[in-house]
């Protein structure tokens, strides 16, 4: 027996009984939790013929078919053919199929503040994020605010430094397979960074998103005129939005404000898209050369920007 797959049908269990949806009819309606969400996605959703309404909630179309055809002879829907092609109908809700949605509507946003309620702001904020994992990592498409919610670049706070060595550890081992040499490598130059740096000449940023750590980078002394740029990471979540770019050019202002002439950075060849990042900010490859490092075989490159 899978331990992963029992956790995941008790999470199930759990999450089905908490928020009511075991009823034969939702909020004491006259509505099943389908129909409930084929009022929805006709109020709210871009599905707007019948074959859209079932590919989106992935259900059987036959199913679908009774449960429109209910909602028509209750003066809940209409049908209109498209303008493009009048073979195809549209769906729609009428005026009663709206007053008969919006208390269900309502009743389901009271019922989501009452299950928040308990909780302190810190713990709703990783509820839903919590949430937003369990959507991305099983397939599910980005929040249509998603490229807006609140991002901030701070320094590190109490903890944090710890957190750039696991989640380079973690996320290199599960993307790269790369071993507990490089965790090793990184908890060095992070030790180093904690133990004794000059704030004036080098940095540390933890990108927060939604009051949660999103990414990192930092800019270290290389010489009194040259800077290296470090351990850019921005967490899959966080990733298609802008974060490393910013993140790079944060280092960029920084080191060139700090007196810098140059930013030089290390990197690996397989690491193809922070190598797109670098290029798009400004670096230049100005060297390579193959090692054994992190339980396999590399090609480091050295990259380097004059500011």
């Amino acid at each position: 027996m899978d331990p992963r797959v029992e956790a995941v049908r008790r999470f199930n269990r759990f999450y089905t009984q908490k928020i009511g949806v075991l009823e034969e009819r939702l909020q004491g309606s006259r509505f099943s939790l389908t129909e409930v969400r084929v009022l929805w996605e006709l109020a709210h959703g871009e599905a707007r013929t019948a074959t859209a309404l079932g590919q989106t909630l992935a259900i059987d179309a036959g199913y679908l078919s009774r449960i429109l055809s209910r909602f028509e002879r209750e003066r809940l829907v209409t049908r209109a053919p498209a303008a493009a092609d009048r073979r195809r109908s549209l769906l729609g809700l009428t005026a009663a199929g709206r007053r008969a949605f919006a208390p269900l509507d309502a009743g389901a946003r009271r019922e989501v503040t009452a299950l928040l309620e308990p909780l302190g702001a810190a713990e709703r904020q990783r509820l839903v994020e919590a949430m937003r994992t369990v959507e991305a990592l099983l397939g599910g498409a980005a929040p249509a605010d998603a490229a807006t919610t609140e991002l901030v670049l701070r320094p590190p706070r109490p903890g944090d430094l710890g957190w750039v060595v696991q989640r380079h550890g973690a996320l290199y081992a599960e993307e790269y397979r790369w071993n507990a040499e490089f965790e090793a490598l990184v908890a060095g130059i992070v030790a180093r960074f904690a133990h004794k740096h000059d704030a004036t000449r080098e940095r540390c940023w933890i990108a927060e998103r939604d009051g949660q750590n999103a990414g990192c980078v930092f800019v270290v002394a290389k010489s009194k005129l040259v800077a290296q740029l470090r351990l850019l990471l921005v967490e899959p979540s966080a990733r298609g939005h802008g974060l490393g770019a910013r993140l790079i050019d944060e280092c960029v202002r920084f080191a060139r404000d700090a007196g810098y002439r140059e930013l030089t950075l290390w990197t690996n060849s397989v690491l193809h898209a922070a190598r797109r990042l670098y290029e798009r900010g400004g670096f230049t490859l100005v060297a390579e050369e193959g090692h054994h490092s992190f339980g396999t075989t590399l090609m480091g490159q050295s990259w380097s920007r004059r500011l």
